[in-house]
């Protein structure tokens, strides 16, 4: 069983790799008190600088967070470029942001960040200067002007995505007036998400293995054993100490979770620590206030265990688990069965009169809820119907006693 330090490292080996660098060692730096100018202590930071200086290293990664001061000073004493878990994880997003609205979050999550370091000898933003000539004010410093620059691309960046936004928000509405339901699938980055999702849909989800390789919903309608058939969600995968700065500027790709009947939460059963993954997956979810919703725990890549010991935990310890190997198509009716069983057992039991005119609605009956009797009156077809939550709001004008 893997050490969380070795879990940790073999992490942020993968994190670096996504970024496209080349990982050249690992060094774990035991700190008992944080230094508030270069986090590490002195005799430490002398240490890494004979290293940087020894293997010509040209960037320097810290897992976990530095405030702009420890930045600073480090890349003064090492003389190369230092960044900490934060960047790594935005430039990720940056290099993988497909749609307007991921690369308008990500830029924004970026400016936020990188605001309070300007003064870094090594800094990653691009400096646009605009406006007219003569704009800058007399003694104004080359410092302010950037601060200015970055605060009025922050103010742009957020106004342009109000607008996406907005138009998000309309997609949205009209899949909550669809009448199917909604299945959200969520879990830790490269757990098999889309890959999942791309199997059971037969679509072209972008797949790679690599973290993060999703960063927008993609939503998708796959069909039941019943023939029903259901809205399913992909979303962005979570990871321990995601930015707060992302956290923020991703809020309304992540609301798409809000408003799923049921989620399924994917589970890398080949990752060396696949609870860790699993708690961290339900910590987001809390924090989006997203407690009440049922949910599938589904142990994915079955094929490819590391750990049996906390293989077995997960099977007997989490609720309604579902096995399955996306590589090997196993457990994909066991998974089909209970979506349908999660979405329909919520559905509830009316009696409805339609008027002849109402053909849609009828059809639409026929398709998603099940049909317990069937009569044709006068007045229109009386039925005694279970109806999904998704088409209880369409049935309750027609509803009798």
């Amino acid at each position: 069983m893997e050490s969380v330090i070795e879990i940790r490292k073999g992490e942020i080996t993968a994190l670096t790799d996504t970024m496209g660098l080349e990982c050249l060692s690992v060094e774990i730096y035991p700190v008992r008190e944080i230094s508030p100018a270069t986090y590490i202590t002195q005799g430490k930071t002398e240490q890494l600088r004979e290293l940087v200086e020894d293997s010509e290293t040209e960037i320097v990664v810290f897992d976990t967070f530095l405030s702009p001061r420890q930045q600073r000073n480090l890349e003064q004493i090492l003389s190369c470029a230092v960044i900490d878990r934060e960047e790594v994880i935005l430039q990720i997003f940056s290099d993988h942001a497909r749609t307007r609205e991921a690369r308008l979050q990500t830029d924004l999550a970026y400016a936020l960040y990188s605001l309070p370091r300007l003064t870094r000898a090594w800094t990653h933003l691009s400096r646009q200067r605009g406006g007219a000539k003569g704009t800058r004010g007399e003694g104004e410093k080359q410092l302010e002007v950037d601060r200015r620059l970055v605060r009025d691309r922050i103010n742009r960046i957020e106004k342009e995505l109000a607008v996406v936004r907005r138009q998000r928000s309309v997609q949205r509405k009209n899949r909550l007036d669809s009448p199917k339901s909604l299945v959200a699938v969520v879990g830790y980055t490269n757990a098999g998400k889309s890959s999942l999702l791309n199997s059971l849909c037969d679509s072209d989800i972008h797949v790679e293995d690599k973290l993060f390789a999703t960063l927008e919903p993609v939503t998708r309608n796959i069909v039941l054993p019943s023939g029903r058939s259901v809205l399913v969600s992909d979303t962005v995968g979570f990871v321990q100490n995601l930015p707060h700065h992302l956290v923020e500027s991703f809020k309304s790709t992540l609301e798409e979770v809000t408003f799923a009947d049921v989620l399924i939460h994917v589970i890398d059963a080949s990752h060396p620590d696949p609870l860790a993954c699993y708690e961290t997956t339900r910590q987001v979810l809390h924090d989006l206030k997203i407690t009440d919703t049922p949910t599938i725990n589904v142990i994915n890549k079955i094929d490819a265990i590391e750990n049996h010991f906390v293989y077995q935990r997960m099977r007997h310890e989490l609720e309604n688990v579902v096995e399955i190997s996306v590589k090997e198509h196993l457990g994909y009716e066991t998974l089909l069965s209970r979506i349908e069983e999660a979405v329909f057992s919520r559905s509830i039991e009316m009696n409805l009169l339609l008027p002849y005119g109402e053909g849609r609605l009828l059809s639409l009956l026929h398709e998603q809820a099940e049909i317990l009797s069937t009569e044709y009156k006068e007045n229109g077809v009386a039925l005694h119907v279970t109806v999904p939550r998704s088409l209880v709001d369409s049935c309750i004008s027609y509803e009798q006693a």
